[in-house]
């Protein structure tokens, strides 16, 4: 038998063929190294089918546009979010005096805020997203 299944063809017919019989395939499953084997297997395939699909289906260029859309419309949203939210929140802010450590909070969120903007429209003009080491260090708040 074990010369047999050198083959890889082989192989993948007998174990294909012992698998389906049911208290084979529950003892096969049992065992964490082949339990392991097959999920991490079964995701790969999963993402060579979506790789496939995403490369040679005619309604992949439909699916793009359609991410490209969405994607539209979450950065409309979150500008709308921020916009609405700001409105919201600073006219609470009337006659009162924040402290010098929620002034510096404030301001250099209001940086990144800029920091973040100016990346957008950059990315809006040129296409290009890549942001620098600085950029992405302010972003992260550090």
């Amino acid at each position: 038998m074990e010369e047999l299944t050198r083959d890889e063809t082989v192989a993948a017919e007998v174990s294909t063929g012992l698998l389906r019989r049911t208290g084979v395939a529950f003892k096969a499953m049992s065992d964490d190294i082949a339990r392991h084997q097959v999920n991490r297997d079964q995701v790969e395939r999963g993402q060579q089918a979506r790789e496939d699909f995403g490369e040679n289906h005619p309604v992949t260029p439909a699916i793009r546009a359609i991410d490209r859309s969405m994607e539209f419309l979450d950065l409309v949203t979150a500008f709308h979010v921020f916009v609405v939210s700001s409105g919201r929140i600073v006219p609470g802010l009337r006659d009162r005096q924040l402290g010098e450590d929620e002034r510096v909070i404030v301001h250099e969120n209001v940086a990144r805020v800029r920091v973040t903007l100016d990346w957008i429209e950059t990315a809006v003009d040129t296409g290009k997203v890549d942001g620098d080491d600085e950029l992405a260090k302010l972003l992260q708040g550090g």
